[in-house]
């Protein structure tokens, strides 16, 4: 069962592990910061299942298309 987890889903597996890693982490810095740890775990979850599909992690162009459209209306 845990190879098959681990071939078919080797980015979520890594970035889950990362995110609880890290989200440790800070959880022992504050106790009650539960929901950055939440959202921690999560980013990295996000992360290897993009990693998982084979898309880039972070687009600039897509980014970059949003930020303009968002301060637009701003001008």
């Amino acid at each position: 069962m845990w190879n098959e987890l681990w071939e078919k889903h080797r980015g979520k597996c890594i970035g889950a592990a990362c995110g609880i890693f890290f989200g440790l982490v800070y959880l022992f810095f504050g106790f009650w910061d539960m929901l950055i740890f939440a959202f921690i775990v999560f980013i990295g979850y996000y992360l290897g299942n993009k990693l998982d599909r084979g898309e880039r992690l972070l687009g600039i162009e897509e980014l970059w298309r949003w930020l303009t459209e968002r301060w637009r209306m701003f001008r």
